[in-house]
């Protein structure tokens, strides 16, 4: 969403570029309010429920998964989970996905990113999600000087952030003459993450240099920066706008658990394992997954599931 296609530097040992991301883990403290709200609000469905934990998801595919936290609160200043973004195969779909949450009164911020078209929306506990579709056809996301702009297609500039017109940018859209199925399209997947760091180049040398992702571009005078696989615009956005050098989330931190990427298959996984070794990287390795700490403490896991 902050840039053109074009990867600033592709790594010498770049992750797979079908790699995506797969889901986020969340510390809740009422599971059964947050199963209300992603099933009834956002339609997502309830995969599996064991003891203080859930997924929920499209087509028994997880996408949240959720974890109750006895005594959990919200911390402030701290790096964690800025939003995660569910990503809508078409316009229709996000403007299905935008009618259910009017008919609720559901309080919500459509945006117009130029390339994407986003609503932005918290949950009941205070996570940001953005819903969001592809729109590349508007324009595209650019970085010069440190600074991060728009272009339309007709070529005016502007900064991206603008108010989205729902009637014509995504009501007319609409295929059916309901505003929105009970269920969502299958197409439907986890799009990105957006992280508050401690500090951007030591996130960008974590996630660039070490574990293979596209630099996708720092803005500077903006706090933040992102990173992809195969060129995607980002997989994951990072900013410092809880203050450089905060602090990590306490363990009985409301918001991120870990958040997950897949890889295509199990010789991905073991690659990606053999050069995190060789760089002496801390890791766990268990059930097929890999389990490790970004500079700013945020978990990051591979899967192959």
């Amino acid at each position: 969403m902050m840039t053109t296609n074009q990867p600033i530097a592709i790594a010498k040992n770049r992750i797979h570029p079908d790699t995506k991301p797969a889901y986020i883990h969340l510390n809740v403290a009422n599971i059964k309010q947050q199963i209300i709200f992603y099933t009834q609000t956002l339609r997502l469905q309830l995969n599996w429920q064991t003891g203080s934990s859930a997924g929920l998801g499209i087509g028994k595919v997880d996408l949240v998964k959720i974890t109750q936290v006895e005594k959990a609160r919200r911390y402030q200043g701290v790096t964690g989970m800025y939003h995660f973004a569910i990503l809508y195969p078409s316009r229709d779909e996000l403007a299905q996905a935008v009618s259910k949450l009017l008919d609720l009164g559901w309080p919500n911020s459509p945006t117009d990113h130029v390339m994407t078209k986003s609503i932005y929306l918290n949950d009941p506990e205070g996570n940001m999600i953005e819903l969001y579709c592809e729109s590349p056809e508007d324009g595209v996301f650019f970085i010069k000087n440190g600074e991060v702009y728009a272009r339309h297609s007709d070529g005016t500039i502007s900064n991206g952030r603008e108010p989205l017109d729902l009637k014509i940018s995504l009501f007319a859209y609409l295929k059916s003459t309901k505003t929105y199925e009970q269920t969502i399209s299958l197409q439907t997947r986890m799009g990105h993450f957006h992280l508050h760091v401690a500090n951007l180049e030591a996130t960008r040398h974590f996630y660039h240099k070490i574990l293979g992702f596209d630099d996708m571009g720092i803005a500077e005078s903006f706090q933040m920066g992102m990173v992809s696989a195969g060129g995607y615009h980002h997989h994951i956005g990072y900013n410092t706008w809880q203050g450089e050098n905060a602090p990590s989330m306490p363990p009985d931190a409301l918001g991120l658990r870990h958040f997950a990427f897949k890889l295509p298959n199990s010789n991905e996984l073991k690659k990606l394992h053999t050069l995190l070794l060789s760089q002496k990287i801390s890791v766990k390795n268990s059930e097929s997954r890999l389990i490790l700490h970004d500079p700013s403490d945020n978990i990051i896991v591979f899967t192959t599931n």
